[in-house]
C-alpha cells in the first residue's frame, strides 16, 4: 500500500501536544527520544522540512558500503583490532549500544557490540567444504578459537575531529566470550548449575532503564545442539553445526537467555524470567511505577512474539512472562501454577520457560514469520515488529507488523494487531530485520536476505541486489517512503543501528561481508580492503549533514 503524507502520519500515529511516552533514560543514549511534535516548528524549521528530500540509492551489488548523497562513513572497529593488551574484537559483529560516560557529553562513552556466530574458514583456519564429514576433522583448539570469538565487546570510544575512535586500553575494555562465568537469574538450579560458561549467538539487544546492556542468544542451537521431546517427553539430543559439544559438555539449555551485562565491571547475568528461545532482542520500557515491559521475539518460522511485565521496580526475575494471540488480540500467560494445559505437560514454571516454545504452542499462540527486531515508537508506544520471511509459507519478502497496546498501556494484556507495511518490489525492500527510531522519531531499518539468496537471477531477491539500509521518514514530502541510503558489501547484512545522543552520528554494523566465501585466496568481497585482503565485519560510525537534519528537523527541545 502506498501512502500519501496524511495516511501515513495518520497510520504512524501523530503524539498529542506535551505528551512523552518513551522513558527519559533512552533519551540520553540517543534512541526514541520523545520530544518531538510536528506542530511545534518556526515559518523557517517548517520550510526546510518541506524540502527535505533524501537520494533514493538505487539497488547496488558493489562490493562496498555506498551511501546516498549527504552522508559518509568511517570505520570505528574492525574484527581483529586491539581493544587492550590482552583482548581484540571478536567476530561478526551485530546489535550496536552506546552508553556516554557523562550524561553532558555525547562523545566519549561504552560501546557494546555482539559477537554473533563465526565462519570458521576465517576464524579458525577450518574450512568446512573439506570434509564429507567435517565435525569428525575438528580440533579443540580450533573450537576455541571460535569460543573466543563469539558473545560481545565493551569499549571506550571518543570522538576527535569528527571521527570515533576507540580509546586503546582503557579499563572498560574487555571481552565476554563463550567461555565468561555467568550467573542465572533464579531461584532454581538449571541441569545442575546456578553458574553456567559463556554466551554466544549474540545477535540484537536492548537497554535497562538502570544503564546496562541487553545481549539476546538467538541460534544458541548451532553449538551445542538442542534437546528436543517426542510425543512421550521423551529427550533427545540434536546435535550442533558447529560440534563445540564434542569438546566441552556444555548443556543446550545453558543458552538462549537474554543476558544483562553491565558496561562498568562485565559482570553478566542470564535472565530465565524472560524464557528460552532464539531471542532476536530484548526492548524495554518503564512504567511509571518503575515496573519494566520487555517485548522479545523469536526469530525462527512459525514462532511467537513475547511480552514480560514485571511484578517489582526494575526487575528481570519477577512477573509475568505472555505469548501472544495475534488473531485474537490477546496476551497469554506463561504461568505454571494458572494454565492446566501447562501443568499437565511440565513439571515447575522452571520447565515451562526452558522450554517456552512448546509452552507457547500449547496455549495457542499465533504462529509468525520469523519475528526479529521490536522497537517501540516514540511518538505514540505503538510497538513494531520486523517479520523477515518465511519460505515455508511462501513469504520471501517479510512485513512490518504494529501492535497497539490496549489504551496505550504497556502492561495490558489485549492490543490490536495490523501490518504496518509488506516487503516486495512495490515497497522496496526484502526482509526486514533491525528497526530504529531517530531522535525526531523517523524510522530506519536494515533487511536480512541470505547472501545464499542474493544476486541469482532465479531468486525472488534479484531486483533488491545487495542488504541496504533503509529510512522512512515520519514527516514532509517522503513521509511513508521506503527509502535507501547505504548498500552493503558483497554478501554482507547491515544490523545494529544505533544513534549518538547528539544525533550526529548512526552507529551501523557490517556484518559477515564475504561470507560466501570457499577459498581464502579467492574471497567474495574484499571490504573494508584491509592490508591483508580478506573481508572483515567491523562497525562503521555515519554522519553527514543528512543525518544531522533527520535528528534535528524534528526535534523540539523539552
Amino acid at each position: 500500500m502506498k501512502y500519501n503524507r496524511r495516511q501515513f502520519i495518520s497510520f504512524l500515529g501523530k503524539a498529542s501536544l506535551g505528551s512523552v511516552l518513551i522513558p527519559p533514560y533512552l533519551i540520553s543514549f540517543g534512541n526514541s527520544n520523545p520530544s518531538v511534535l510536528l506542530e511545534k516548528k518556526s515559518a523557517d524549521q517548517l520550510k526546510e522540512l518541506k524540502d527535505l528530500r533524501v537520494l533514493n540509492l538505487l539497488a547496488s551489488d558493489k562490493d562496498d558500503l555506498v551511501l546516498t548523497k549527504g552522508l559518509d562513513y568511517h570505520t570505528v572497529i574492525k574484527w581483529g583490532d586491539k581493544i587492550s593488551d590482552r583482548d581484540y574484537f571478536g567476530f561478526n559483529n551485530d546489535f550496536i549500544c552506546f552508553i556516554p560516560l557523562e550524561d553532558d557529553n555525547p562523545k566519549d562513552g561504552l560501546l557494546w557490540v555482539n559477537h554473533e556466530y563465526v565462519n570458521p574458514l576465517f576464524v579458525s583456519d577450518f574450512n568446512f567444504n573439506d570434509y564429507e564429514n567435517p565435525l569428525q576433522h575438528r580440533t579443540k583448539k580450533q573450537v576455541d578459537k571460535e569460543m573466543y570469538n563469539v558473545g560481545g565487546s565493551i569499549v571506550r570510544i571518543r570522538e576527535e575531529n569528527g571521527r570515533w575512535q576507540v580509546v586503546k586500553n582503557d579499563p572498560h575494555n574487555r571481552r565476554i566470550t563463550a567461555k565468561t562465568p555467568i550467573r542465572l537469574n533464579w531461584d532454581s538450579s538449571i541441569k545442575g548449575q546456578t553458574t553456567v560458561i559463556g554466551t554466544h549467538s549474540n545477535c540484537s539487544g536492548g537497554i535497562t532503564p538502570w544503564k546496562t546492556f541487553l545481549t539476546c542468544e538467538e541460534n544458541y542451537d548451532n553449538f551445542y545442539g538442542e534437546t528436543v521431546y517426542d510425543e512421550k517427553n521423551m529427550p533427545t539430543h540434536v546435535p550442533s553445526r558447529y560440534g563445540w559439544e564434542n569438546f566441552y559438555n556444555h548443556p543446550p539449555e545453558h543458552y538462549g537467555w537474554v543476558v544483562e551485562v553491565d558496561p562498568k565491571t562485565g559482570n553478566a547475568q542470564k535472565h530465565i524470567a524472560l524464557g528460552r528461545f532464539a531471542h532476536e532482542c530484548c526492548t524495554l520500557h518503564e512504567l511509571k511505577d518503575k515496573r519494566v515491559v520487555a517485548y522479545t521475539g523469536d526469530d525462527t518460522n512459525n514462532e511467537h512474539i513475547y511480552k514480560f511485565i514485571s511484578s517489582k521496580p526494575h526487575s528481570l526475575k519477577d512477573g509475568t512472562l505472555y505469548v501472544a494471540d495475534i488473531e485474537n488480540g490477546k496476551w497469554l500467560a506463561l504461568d505454571w501454577e494458572s494454565q492446566p494445559v501447562l501443568r499437565n505437560k511440565f513439571k515447575d514454571q522452571t520447565e515451562v520457560l526452558i522450554r517456552a516454545r512448546e509452552a507457547a504452542k500449547l496455549l495457542g499462540a499465533t504462529e509468525l514469520n520469523r519475528p526479529e527486531d521490536i522497537e517501540i515508537d516514540p511518538i505514540t508506544g505503538n510497538i513494531f515488529v520486523s517479520l523477515t520471511n518465511n519460505y515455508s509459507k511462501k513469504d520471501f519478502f517479510g512485513s512490518i507488523l504494529k501492535i497497539e497496546e490496549d489504551q496505550g498501556a504497556f502492561d495490558a494484556l489485549t492490543f490490536k494487531a495490523t501490518t504496518f507495511k509488506a516487503g516486495g518490489e512495490k515497497n522496496g525492500f526484502a526482509c526486514p530485520d533491525n528497526l530504529a527510531f531517530d531522535l525526531a522519531g523517523n524510522l530506519w531499518m536494515t533487511s536480512d536476505m541470505s547472501g545464499s539468496a542474493m544476486n541469482k537471477a532465479d531468486g525472488p531477491y534479484m531486483p533488491f541486489k545487495n542488504n541496504s539500509l533503509f529510512v522512512i521518514p515520519r514527516h514532509g514530502k517522503d513521509a511513508g517512503r521506503v527509502i535507501r541510503v547505504a548498500s552493503a558489501p558483497v554478501d554482507a547484512e547491515l544490523t545494529g543501528p544505533w544513534f549518538s545522543p547528539d544525533g550526529k552520528t548512526l552507529f551501523l554494523s557490517v556484518q559477515h561481508p564475504g561470507e560466501q566465501t570457499k577459498d581464502l585466496n579467492h574471497p567474495t568481497s574484499k571490504w573494508p580492503f584491509d592490508r591483508d585482503n580478506i573481508p572483515k565485519p567491523a562497525v562503521v560510525a555515519i554522519t553527514g549533514k543528512l543525518i544531522e537534519k533527520f535528528n534535528h528537523l524534528n526535534r523540539i527541545e523539552k
